[in-house]
């Protein structure tokens, strides 16, 4: 008789305190600690799906402005050329993607005239870059970011120091 009702009162406590009950007493995560990772684990998938999305609209963005921006230097008339269709550089590693080269010279003394000049004009940050065809150029406002240079170069057109020639280094 004792027995019927020690299982009598475990069956009423298993039907009244559930499984978690034991799971506590068996230090085994409970059924809400489970729903609660559950969450956990979606709420990062749906962060991770959301930073990629995010990270994939922003290249799209990227996109649309270089496209725009070269729509725009070919209006302008604009020259975008690589390094390597002028020989390559010349042990001269540039530090940004786009320069504009206000001016191409086989003379060193005349490169370094036009750059103080541009440096005396302020805000363009002139370098000397040399190719290995032996042409030296003087190119201002280093960006990295097509847009940011074309706009650069209808910037640096409104200047005295600035030839009609001017173009787009590329540098890959």
């Amino acid at each position: 008789m004792k027995h019927s009702y020690i299982l009598l009162a475990v069956a009423v406590m298993m039907t009244v305190t559930g499984c978690d009950f034991f799971r506590k007493l068996a230090g085994r995560p409970t059924s809400e600690y489970i729903e609660e990772r559950k969450l956990e684990i979606l709420r990062r998938q749906e962060a991770a799906a959301q930073a990629r999305l995010d990270s994939l609209q922003r290249e799209q963005k990227a996109v649309r402005d270089s496209i725009a921006a070269l729509d725009s230097l070919k209006q302008q008339g604009g020259t975008i050329l690589n390094p390597s269709k002028l020989g390559g550089l010349f042990a001269t590693k540039l530090e940004a993607r786009h320069y504009i080269i206000v001016g191409t010279f086989r003379e060193r003394a005349n490169a370094e005239s036009l750059l103080r000049k541009v440096s005396d004009a302020g805000e363009y940050s002139p370098a000397l870059i040399s190719f290995r065809n032996g042409m030296i150029a003087v190119g201002v406002c280093p960006c990295n970011k097509l847009p940011d240079a074309v706009a650069a170069l209808e910037s640096v057109r409104k200047n005295p120091f600035c030839p009609s020639d001017v173009w787009i280094l590329l540098n890959e």
